[in-house]
């Protein structure tokens, strides 16, 4: 079996926020991973063969030696606990990973499902909503409270929070929000744009993603 063989192999498409959050966790961690892009728009991701490996279809999704994990934010905590060679984007101090975890939640719950809810419609041919707005709107200003004065997230140094949170805001900022009322978020995501190992490749998925929505 060759090296490769033995890589995780993550089944993503560039074009998801959740998947750029593991490849950025990846690139991060210096993580070399089997990558395997999956196309929706052809259905790969209902393949037998996929199901087999994860039965609800998702990506990303990620195989390590028969170990099969989804859901993006489970993912990127493993990978750190996993392959870190310390536990700098994922620290063990009771507090600090307590406020990680908050902002992951955050992430998940509040943050990334009002961006969802709010681009839902384009993807029936309808126009965005300014009521939808709202709760994307208080979820920014939420944030934006969290890092008043705030290099990074949480600690000192960039941890899996501002990975998970970048894809998030990243995208939010693609759709043309205007984070002017939020200078807090606008201040660390160029802080992010600029030290975020691989944001590269997540500039590339926005990209993608943008030109996937204009269809």
């Amino acid at each position: 079996m060759s090296k490769s063989d033995r890589r995780p192999v993550l089944y993503y498409t560039l074009a998801s926020a959740s998947c750029r959050s593991v490849l950025m966790t990846a690139e991060a961690l210096k993580l070399k991973l089997n990558l395997k892009p999956m196309d929706l728009m052809q259905r790969e991701h209902l393949h037998p063969g996929f199901l087999k490996i994860n039965p609800h279809h998702q990506v990303p999704t990620l195989s390590d030696n028969e170990f099969n994990l989804y859901e993006s934010r489970a993912i990127c905590i493993y990978l750190v606990e996993k392959y870190g060679k310390n536990d700098s984007l994922y620290p063990k101090n009771p507090k600090l990973r307590a406020k990680i975890n908050q902002l992951i939640y955050f992430d998940l719950g509040t943050l990334y499902k009002s961006f969802y809810e709010y681009i839902v419609p384009v993807f029936m041919g309808e126009e965005l909503s300014d009521e939808k707005l709202k709760p994307l709107q208080e979820a920014v200003q939420f944030l934006d409270g969290f890092l008043s004065d705030k290099k990074f997230a949480v600690a000192y140094k960039i941890t899996i929070a501002d990975l998970i949170l970048l894809a998030s805001v990243s995208s939010i900022e693609a759709f043309d929000f205007d984070f002017s009322s939020y200078p807090n978020v606008t201040n660390w995501l160029e802080n992010m744009k600029e030290c975020a190992p691989g944001y590269d490749l997540n500039q590339e998925g926005i990209e993608m993603f943008k030109s996937f929505m204009k269809k």
